[in-house]
């Protein structure tokens, strides 16, 4: 049994983040697992296979259809301001054509802008060309839904507003996204994922509206995630409706007791759920890549 002690600056740095709902950190075999202390608390949970990325799946490749990266400007009613998001318009984009959307969501200190240290479009143009994605645009909004959005001063300061952003993408961003782009407007179609606070977002956001996101991802979800009780409330509406419930964490990061309570309460409930335990992963786009390289295959089939 492998044991995953969190360090005592994890610990301290989890405890503060824990104490404002939006917090989150800045930008083989099924294996037991025991996540180390989290005040007085121990979580155990299966982790599931971890299968190494291909070697060069989010370096650029020439000769291949390449997508596109856009910035789009929203009105939304919830902060009564002007809004900006990031889109990933895949390769042969076609506005005749209907398409699936994968909403992708950053953590606390970054922006509409911080998934591109990812570099999401090389990844999913790499996909498309081996035939691996469904049809999909991507909107990487910002997740800090008030009239100031920009990640300056003080981001733990903020915790309302990404709390807030559950009230802008559901009556503002995706309205305007089902406005401008010929989408599918219905769950099966809708996904959503994010890193770290956006993780927590993605999993309290998604589990919460089940009748607008079949698929859910959480990568390295900070201490915003809700308690597995309050995300499943209803464990056989959640199985019912949910189609993917999938979550990765690095092996070495201190946040990773966010990931397994929810994974050990989906196992002792019966709840299908999936969380990869990334070996040595740290909190960093090491690990979000993979998490996208990996989410993105599984969503819209």
């Amino acid at each position: 049994m492998k044991k995953i002690i969190l360090s005592i600056a994890a610990l301290a740095c989890a405890a503060i983040l824990n104490a404002q709902p939006g917090g989150g950190m800045p930008g083989g075999n099924r294996e037991p697992n025991t996540t180390g202390m989290f005040g007085m608390m121990q979580v155990s949970c299966d982790f599931d296979p971890y299968v190494a990325a291909p070697e060069g799946f989010d370096v650029e490749r020439q000769g291949i259809e390449h997508g596109v990266l856009e910035t789009v400007e929203y009105f939304s009613n919830t902060t009564d301001t002007t809004r900006r998001a990031t889109v990933y318009l895949p390769p042969k984009f076609d506005a005749s054509k209907k398409y699936s959307v994968l909403y992708l969501l950053h953590g606390i200190g970054g922006d509409e802008k911080e998934w591109l240290q990812g570099v999401p479009d090389v990844i999913l143009d790499n996909l498309y060309a081996d035939g691996k994605l469904a049809d999909m645009i991507v909107i990487m909004p910002n997740g800090r839904a008030q009239k100031d959005d920009r990640p300056i001063g003080n981001v733990y300061a903020g915790s309302a507003a990404f709390a807030n952003f559950e009230n802008d993408l559901i009556n503002d961003l995706i309205p305007f996204v089902e406005g401008k782009y010929n989408v599918y407007t219905d769950k099966d179609h809708r996904a959503i994922a994010g890193l770290s606070m956006g993780g927590g977002q993605s999993l309290n956001f998604g589990l919460g509206h089940m009748e607008l996101f079949s698929y859910v991802g959480g990568f390295s979800s900070a201490p915003n995630t809700g308690m597995p009780e309050k995300l499943i409330p209803d464990v056989e509406k959640t199985k019912k409706e949910n189609k993917v419930l999938w979550m990765v964490c690095g092996g070495k990061d201190g946040l990773m007791y966010n990931s397994s309570r929810l994974k050990a309460y989906c196992d002792e409930k019966g709840v299908p759920c999936t969380l990869i335990n990334y070996p040595d992963g740290e909190h960093n786009f090491v690990v979000w890549k993979y998490g996208l390289y990996n989410f993105s295959q599984i969503i819209f089939k």
